[in-house]
């Protein structure tokens, strides 16, 4: 038996069930957002209660081994956290929801092509090429859900595409990152440097800091859903994926991410599944699984 490969099945399961969680995050955040709290304020919260939780297991060191290094962390508090999520929430404000799934969707090919130019450690295998596209193509077909809706909305969809970029980026600059400084203390910087480059921000969209909106039962229950679950928890297998499976291999679990909103979409507010959408999870499922042969 080979054993150096068993281990592995670990951290696939780790990505799966870290984007499956990422999939239904839009229930807690739709939930905040009718209780008064922008995407901003969400976001914050959310990095707060999750750097607070870490520094509990996280090494107490503060600093990264050199500037250089401490710059990389900053860029991955940007990328991985501020900078993507205010440029997919504001998309989201300017084009249509079905736009931002299907071009947030195109990360793994972006952190592809991206490790295979700068890198040149992880080949564009034809496999992996084709697996992505076909896994792509089955996230439109989900994104629609049998109503084929594209507005163009350029402004919006520019934003999207750059969030996607930027997680691509935050991919690469974990597995820089990854050789060097022990998971915990990577995520640990990610959301301290995401909260940071986030507070400018507030001088344009004050923060809500209404305590009888903020003590909220469902709300708290919602925030440390996002907080503990689906930030500590999953950013911290995410490193862990990345740092064994690669970039490349990592991010095509991105493209469940819409199949588990699909599916939440049914449970949750009996949104309508149709044979489009199903024909489309068999094409995400098989175009993944095509790729990460």
């Amino acid at each position: 038996m080979n054993t150096t490969t068993k281990p592995s099945v670990w951290f696939h399961l780790m990505a799966a069930v870290t984007v499956a969680i990422w999939g239904t995050t839009f229930v807690s955040t739709k939930v905040l957002i009718g209780y008064g709290l922008s995407a901003t304020d969400i976001l914050f919260y959310r990095f707060i209660m999750a750097y607070i939780c870490i520094w509990f297991f996280s090494p107490r060191i503060l600093w990264a081994k050199s500037w250089r290094d401490e710059g990389v962390f900053v860029l991955l508090g940007l990328t991985g956290g501020s900078l993507y999520f205010i440029a997919e929430n504001t998309a989201l404000g300017m084009t249509l929801a079905s736009n931002v799934s299907l071009i947030i969707c195109t990360a793994p090919i972006l952190a592809a092509f991206l490790s295979f130019f700068l890198y040149k450690g992880e080949r564009l295998k034809p496999k992996l090429i084709i697996g992505s596209l076909m896994a792509l193509g089955g996230v439109a077909l989900v994104v629609f859900n049998g109503s084929f809706i594209l507005r163009i909305s350029p402004l919006g969809d520019i934003l999207t595409l750059v969030a996607a970029l930027m997680w691509a980026i935050y991919c690469l600059l974990l597995k820089r990152m990854n050789s060097n400084y022990s998971t915990l203390f990577i995520t640990r910087k990610v959301f301290f440097y995401g909260i940071l480059t986030l507070l400018p921000f507030f001088f344009f969209y004050p923060l809500q800091t209404d305590i009888t909106i903020l003590f909220q039962p469902l709300v708290i229950a919602n925030l440390l859903f996002l907080g503990v679950i689906a930030s500590m928890l999953c950013y911290i297998m995410w490193t862990l994926a990345v740092k064994r499976l690669g970039v490349v291999c990592a991010a095509n679990y991105i493209y469940v991410v819409p199949l588990v909103t699909l599916i939440t979409s049914a449970v949750v507010i009996d949104e309508r599944i149709t044979l489009i959408a199903l024909i489309g999870c068999a094409f995400i499922l098989g175009g993944v699984y095509l790729a990460e042969r």
